[in-house]
């Protein structure tokens, strides 16, 4: 089992190529990220207009979790019924109707209800164009995956820039994350329209006739990155959730900081993606993955130690370039580590970042009810190192997987003992 075997031979050699296929299903990640960064802002906003607690209003993030628990049972699934292309028209859909329910909701039973059904529409339209870029770039896929990340969190940076404008208009924030259903049409109208290919067809099983085997159990690889990809989700959301209360409580930033921080977290993210996407052509993605790792605890790091605004911000941006490095890397190699069984592997991926999201957030929430704001962030750095194991053991079963699938052929080609 190599990192190639995803497609071999799926791209030509030499530079990564982004073609139509690749550019089209960056869409989904743009989709996505304009969704989360323009809701996120406008949840305060939506407990005002339907006049309830921030507690209630913070149980649209408990939808959305539920929502990816769903998606990881139904994407696989879905693939193996009909297409990738089918799955991911029909998840653009799903989001778009769900959008539609969610701005025009009158109560909170009903913009729950449709953030649930926005999370599966996204979840599933996210878990199907990773799985096509990984599939149509093989060895590349951590390029592909990587910048398409970059794209949807540079998004992230206008999303709430919008949602403040039609909100300065006096339109409401309901424009602004309106857009998103827009967005997602033209995603699954995009996709519609691409000629045929295997990344989109797949067989009847939903599996790459490529890959040489299928195993039925995830590779030992597999598992190391899926607990790396677990630490980066959790890392991402924890952070973003609670960093403002901890800057507030640590340096005495008005509430106004919030803004700031996470622009300063998200333009992290961004910008180093575009770097360490061409880069893990060159370098071990294992090994920048777990170099991710430890740039979000130098982040960390400055963030917790100072008692400065402006170098609290400094250090979250550098978090945010840690964070950055590691969401793509992860899926991108467990996805490499599971030949035959893509979609399996990012089903796996989908309900594991779920409960990450669900649980992160409350854990360091209720840590901080007990031990203090300043004290519960000590969870940042545990999360960290376990990624950093999980990164460093996950590559080491990769390069022991090619040497011993080496040996076997040199042992198969090796010529038998002559004829008497």
């Amino acid at each position: 089992m190599a990192i190639a075997s995803i497609r071999p031979g799926g791209e030509p050699s030499g530079r990564f190529v982004r073609d139509r296929l690749t550019l089209t299903l960056y869409s989904s990640y743009i989709t996505w990220g304009w969704l989360l960064y323009s809701f996120s802002p406008s949840v305060t906003l939506l407990a005002d207009e339907q006049g309830i607690s921030k507690a209630a209003a913070g149980l649209h993030g408990t939808a959305m979790a539920l929502g990816g628990l769903g998606a990881a049972f139904i994407a696989p699934r879905a693939v193996r019924r009909w297409d990738r292309r089918v799955t991911i028209v029909a998840s653009s859909v799903t989001v778009a109707v769900g959008v539609v329910a969610l701005v025009l909701g009158p109560s909170l039973p009903w913009t729950l209800s449709a953030m649930f059904v926005v999370s599966v529409g996204g979840n599933v339209l996210l878990a199907g164009s990773q799985v096509g870029l990984a599939l149509r770039h093989g060895a590349k896929a951590s390029a592909a995956i990587t910048e398409a990340s970059g794209a949807g969190s540079s998004v992230g940076l206008v999303g709430p820039l919008a949602v403040g404008a039609t909100v300065a208009v006096g339109w409401g924030w309901q424009p602004a994350v309106l857009v998103v259903a827009l967005l997602a049409l033209v995603t699954g109208a995009l996709v519609a329209r691409l000629p045929a290919s295997p990344e989109l067809t797949g067989d009847a099983a939903g599996h790459d006739r490529t890959a040489p085997r299928a195993p039925r159990r995830p590779t030992r690889a597999a598992l190391f990155f899926l607990v790396a990809l677990v630490g980066a989700v959790a890392l991402e959301n924890a952070t973003t959730y609670w960093s403002t209360a901890l800057l507030i409580e640590r340096t005495g930033a008005g509430a106004g900081v919030a803004t700031a921080a996470t622009a300063g977290l998200v333009a992290g993210m961004s910008i180093i993606r575009f770097v360490v996407g061409p880069l893990s052509l060159r370098i071990d993605p294992a090994h920048l993955l777990a170099g991710g790792f430890v740039v979000a605890v130098l982040g960390w790091a400055v963030m917790w130690t100072t008692t400065s605004t402006g170098v609290a911000l400094a250090g979250l941006f550098v978090a945010g370039l840690g964070y950055g490095v590691q969401y793509p890397l992860a899926i991108a190699l467990l996805l490499a580590a599971s030949p035959g069984r893509s979609d399996q592997a990012q089903g796996r991926a989908t309900l594991a970042a779920s409960l990450a999201v669900g649980v992160a957030p409350f854990l360091l929430g209720a840590l901080a009810d007990s031990f203090g704001m300043h004290a519960a962030f000590l969870v940042v750095p545990v999360l960290a190192l376990a990624g950093v194991v999980a990164s460093v053991l996950g590559g080491k079963a990769v390069r022991r997987a090619v040497s011993d699938a080496v040996d076997e052929l040199v042992e198969d080609r090796r010529p038998g003992p002559a004829a008497a």
